[in-house]
């Protein structure tokens, strides 16, 4: 398998009053919200439509298996952040997505997430050579 590292897909999020806890500062459950939306607006943004993948004839969808995640500092009421996201690795059932939470250039969370492809049933499936193609792993 190869790996990258780099992180293609930003996604800004705005902290608000329900992400945080009593002294403002983001309560850790929601950094969890904050990367499953930049694991989404990655695949939107490269046309994967998930709620249509799970419909399709040969449906998939994608359930988070491990998440590891790093906190380095911490954000704050209001901070304007930014979700970085990126495929390092497509296995035959997973996907391995590093991600990183900033505030302009300082980072303050990275994570390793691993997603793995299942069916509607929730057997695990091989990762549709549609989406290996889309970010560049080989196809068989």
């Amino acid at each position: 398998m190869t790996e990258r590292a780099t992180f293609p897909h930003s996604h800004p999020v705005r902290v608000y009053w329900e992400d945080t806890d009593a002294g403002g500062i983001v309560y850790h459950a929601s950094y969890v919200r904050f990367l499953e939306r930049g694991r989404t607006e990655l695949l939107r943004s490269n046309g994967i439509d998930q709620s249509a993948l799970a419909k399709s004839d040969d449906p998939v969808l994608f359930a988070v298996r491990f998440m590891e995640l790093d906190f380095r500092r911490p954000a704050k009421l209001d901070d304007a952040l930014t979700i970085e996201t990126s495929v390092s690795e497509i296995g035959g059932a997973r996907l391995i997505m590093p991600q990183r939470v900033l505030r302009g250039e300082e980072v303050l969370l990275e994570a390793k997430v691993v997603c793995a492809a299942i069916t509607p049933e929730g057997k695990p499936r091989r990762v549709p050579d549609m989406i290996r193609s889309l970010f560049g792993f080989p196809i068989g």
